[in-house]
């Protein structure tokens, strides 16, 4: 909350006259921001001012002012301290500053004043060999974007989702560029919805050789005794944190797309549309999954239980043609003086045939109900 008090001083100052030195303040180059931001350029009609050299933020945005166009800022990670002097000199929400430095929060749009603040979850998928229960699958990271009538900024956040390929393709296209921020704002939307799509195809692989495993035939075509339940488990909390990116992001990009808005350029509107419906079809997908997991899960954990059922039944099996040369044993260990056929020359051969017959009989029966 100091935080926020501090942020409003400085976005709304007091009416008390401050000295000349400190008004000026907020365009001074500002050097504690040099360590997050990873790009700050002009441009102008499309192309990006070349300044021949490095721009601090507060510079950017005093060459705006006098000469037009608008200014892009990345920054990756800053810190509270390093965020205060573009807060201030861009006029940025105290409530959105805060999010955006804290990060860790679910997609959706804020509309402010003079500026929008979107925020989206970036997703990449981790290769792995093989599916374990520790396995990390889904990899996330955030990105922050201010969207002014002058001004972009981006505040990235997690070791992906890197926007200096977008910033160089943008950069190439002048006459999608000079439709200024919203152009902008539009290609990361598109950029990290893409990313969705392809995290989806991926996943999409490492459900279907799981799914295989658990319904593919045991050995000797019995049943599958399935895998391990703790690789489907992890799967599915991979899917959740994906279903986290994606399920929020549905409203925002319903809003860009429908709703009209001055800081979003009419000519780039139609295209979030695009990016509505791309976001619904992975959100889609992302269901699917978790349903067909849910699924997957269920009949793993079922074979599991028949399986045991059928060792059950072998181990019953055994103990029922074991049980009769026990029993033929248990007789003839008894020591009684006069039993039948104690003293008889054959009386040996017969009761070992008599036991392995009835033997036989028993074991012919249960392999032909399929107990054994």
């Amino acid at each position: 909350m100091s935080m926020i008090r501090d942020l409003r001083a400085v976005v709304r100052p007091s009416s008390r006259p401050l000295p000349r030195k400190e008004a000026a303040a907020p365009f001074e180059p500002d050097t504690t921001t040099s360590s997050a931001v990873v790009d700050c350029a002009v441009y102008r009609d499309g192309a990006r001012v070349e300044s021949g050299r490095p721009l601090s933020p507060q510079e950017a945005m005093r060459e705006v002012r006098r000469d037009g166009g608008f200014v892009w800022i990345g920054l990756h990670e800053p810190t509270e301290a390093e965020f205060a002097g573009i807060a201030s000199a861009f006029g940025l929400h105290p409530l959105a500053v805060e999010d955006a430095v804290q990060a860790h929060q679910r997609p959706k749009l804020e509309r402010y004043d003079d500026s929008l603040f979107t925020v989206f979850k970036t997703v990449h998928y981790v290769e792995h060999d093989q599916l374990t229960a520790n396995s990390e699958v889904i990899d996330t990271g955030e990105v922050m974007c201010f969207t002014g009538r002058d001004f972009f900024i981006t505040v990235r956040h997690g070791g992906q989702g890197s926007l200096r390929a977008l910033r160089h393709r943008l950069q190439a296209d002048p006459e999608l560029l000079a439709k200024g921020p919203s152009a902008v704002l539009h290609a990361i939307a598109d950029h990290v919805v893409d990313g969705y799509i392809a995290v989806a195809d991926s996943v999409q692989d490492d459900i279907d050789e799981v799914e295989t495993e658990v319904f593919s035939p045991g050995r000797n075509g019995g049943v599958s005794r399935g895998v391990d339940s703790a690789r489907i488990y992890q799967l599915k909390r991979e899917v959740l944190e994906f279903k986290r990116a994606v399920a929020p992001l549905q409203r925002p990009m319903q809003l860009l797309s429908e709703r009209p808005m001055r800081l979003v350029d009419p000519d780039i509107q139609k295209y979030f549309r695009d990016v509505a419906d791309h976001v619904a079809r992975v959100h889609e997908q992302v269901m699917g999954f978790d349903e067909l997991l849910n699924s997957i899960l269920q009949a793993n954990l079922a074979q599991a239980s028949v399986a045991q059922n059928e060792d059950m039944r072998k181990i019953t099996a055994w103990a029922a043609i074991i049980a009769v040369p026990t029993m033929v044993c248990g007789v003839y260990g008894m020591n009684f003086k006069y039993m039948p056929e104690l003293h008889w020359k054959y009386g040996y051969p017969v009761i070992m045939s008599i036991t392995v017959a009835l033997c036989l009989g028993i074991h012919r029966t249960l392999k032909r109900n399929g107990w054994l």
